[in-house]
């Protein structure tokens, strides 16, 4: 893979984790305005850690971090986890995440 392939590359990657670190955000803030937030809780603890994990981890794709790619394994993983707590929720946030959350472990995994 040249540089300029792999730049660009790493361009969508970080595109897609910045994309699923703001629906991680958006779910979570429609969560806490759920009626029920105790049915919620786990939902939102996954999102918050999703959208931290995947800001870091386009952060570490920017200044070609050395560890980006290891870094990759347990962004993969969490987007994983969210998702599949969001599909255990009818709400339309939730299965919105869940897409968001795979397609960008699957961007993960391809990465490595």
């Amino acid at each position: 893979m040249t540089e300029t392939s792999k730049l660009a590359s790493h361009r969508e990657l970080q595109q897609k984790l910045i994309d699923c670190s703001l629906t991680c955000e958006d779910c979570e803030t429609a969560c806490l305005n759920e009626d029920n937030i105790t049915l919620m809780a786990r939902c939102i603890e996954l999102t918050r850690d999703c959208a931290d994990i995947c800001l870091q981890a386009a952060r570490l794709l920017q200044r070609q971090s050395e560890i980006a790619e290891d870094y990759m394994l347990v962004c993969e993983k969490m987007c994983r986890m969210c998702a599949e707590e969001c599909h255990k929720h009818n709400q339309e946030h939730c299965k919105h995440c869940a897409s968001v959350c795979e397609a960008c472990a699957d961007a993960c995994h391809t990465m490595m």
